[in-house]
């Protein structure tokens, strides 16, 4: 697969760096090629990681038919056996691979490269990216391999043990907070590598500011375990945090497969355009507060221009074909933004932290103002977007209804980021969605299941994960969700 490319490129430069030594060594000068590197760099390995990562969060059978067709952000017309929360076994075994090979063992190597040159900049890089999948793992998963996770090559444990996901999140922080001491301008970032921000490296201490704030709100559910609200108004002091979407995480895709946005490649050049709609739930909240979003989100039945409105899926229905609902020319498919080859991943956008500081300023954990930050998060969704508020109104009414306000727009906001959509709308309980209508789950999914390896390659460590969490089922609770 396109994410694992540069492992073939390395595993083609490796057996040129061994060579055989010779007693001579006037041998050994003369055929020294200047043109062949004696140590792989580090930023070798960075584009890899960004891509992989990239492609995952972006995967239209995980992130799509399951995460944001769980938040109804989106519906499936045909196909949608994962609307009845019967998520695709093998694309959950594909999501714990790639972060945990493609991602942090090969973040693992690149952060030690680093080390070895003396490059700052190339291991915060490394930490930001650890921290980025370890988050989205113990989000979706709970307890996860942690601290003995990456060690096949060094130490021979196939087998990790899995951590309580509390000391999985002080973990993040941690790397996190090294990332940004770490992150001071030492050494280089190759910019042809560096598919987020070009080899600035202020730009990734915003990131990983910005991205510590997102992990402190989502364990502030035990605030005083892990000092969230001093830590938040830390990061708010140092002026280090996003301030503009110019600065958020977004991974542009190239304009051609194999490097298009995975919906491009999976749907427009699969011709599976019409086998995705959006949710009725989505639609309908912004069809009731006039949001200029929803020309950009979706497209009008029966296509732009045709003038017949918006109209979404209700969530899970069991026999759709034999409904309005499974013939595509009855319902809003997803906007063509969405679906052009270039269109971004979002590892964090500006728009969020804006919500979630709105939220933090409400809760008293940070100074500023909550309407202020609400207004700022609503307007930059919008720009991202292309499209000004309009009417939209960004009045704030404060209190828990200004609560409930921010986490709906934050749920608007994340629109086709279905990981972080579904983590927060457990975080917060909003937006209030209906069970889908034949669901096979007693309520909508908090987790995935653990891949089925770990089942049989690490039973003893699974069988203890499985037992500690509650069971291992699509709904066991996380410990942080509302």
């Amino acid at each position: 697969m396109k994410k694992l490319k540069y492992i073939f490129l390395l595993a083609t430069i490796l057996p040129m760096l061994v060579m055989n030594t010779s007693c001579d060594t006037d041998f050994e000068e003369i055929n020294t090629n200047p043109n062949d590197p004696a140590t792989v760099p580090s930023t070798l390995l960075l584009a890899g990681i960004l891509r992989s990562s990239a492609n995952e969060v972006q995967n239209y059978f995980l992130a799509g038919e399951a995460a944001s067709c769980w938040v109804q952000h989106l519906g499936k017309p045909v196909y949608n056996d994962s609307e009845l929360y019967i998520p695709r076994q093998g694309s959950i075994e594909t999501f714990w691979n790639v972060f945990y090979v493609s991602n942090i063992n090969n973040a693992n190597l690149m952060q030690g490269l680093a080390e070895e040159e003396g490059n700052n900049d190339m291991q915060g890089i490394a930490l930001v990216m650890k921290a980025y999948a370890y988050q989205l793992l113990t989000d979706t998963f709970g307890d996860v391999p942690y601290t003995e996770a990456g060690q096949a090559s060094t130490t021979g444990n196939t087998t990790p043990v899995y951590d309580d996901s509390e000391i999985v999140y002080a973990g993040i922080l941690d790397m996190l907070d090294d990332a940004m001491a770490l992150l001071d301008g030492t050494g280089t970032i190759d910019a042809g590598q560096d598919l987020l921000y070009a080899g600035d490296y202020m730009s990734w201490k915003r990131f990983a500011a910005s991205l510590k704030f997102r992990v402190l709100m989502r364990v502030s559910k035990n605030a005083s375990a892990f000092n969230v609200e001093s830590e938040l108004q830390a990061l708010v002091d140092s002026g280090l945090l996003f301030t503009s979407n110019t600065d958020q995480a977004a991974l542009t895709f190239l304009s051609v497969s194999p490097n298009a946005n995975p919906y491009f490649e999976g749907l427009v050049d699969g011709g599976r355009t019409n086998e995705w709609c959006l949710g009725e739930s989505l639609v309908d909240y912004m069809l009731a507060s006039d949001d200029p979003r929803l020309a950009v989100y979706a497209q009008e039945v029966g296509g732009n221009g045709s003038g017949n409105g918006y109209v979404g899926k209700p969530a899970g229905i069991a026999n759709v074909g034999e409904t309005i609902y499974g013939d595509s020319n009855n319902v809003s498919l997803i906007g063509e933004k969405y679906l052009e080859a270039t269109q971004p991943a979002y590892f964090m956008s500006y728009a969020q932290l804006k919500l979630l500081m709105a939220e933090a300023a409400e809760k008293g954990y940070i100074s500023g103002e909550a309407s202020t930050y609400y207004a700022e998060g609503i307007t930059a969704s919008c720009l991202d977007n292309g499209v000004s508020t309009g009417s939209l109104s960004l009045f704030y009414s404060g209190g828990s209804t200004g609560l409930k306000q921010i986490a709906e727009q934050e749920w608007v906001a994340l629109y086709m980021q279905g990981n972080e959509s579904w983590a927060e709308y457990l975080r917060t309980g909003y937006p209030e969605l209906p069970l889908a209508i034949d669901a096979v789950q007693p309520s909508i999914p908090s987790r995935y299941n653990y891949p089925g390896a770990e089942q049989s390659l690490n039973n003893a460590n699974y069988t203890a994960a499985a037992d500690a969490i509650g069971g291992d089922t699509l709904v066991t609770e996380l410990w942080w969700q509302n």
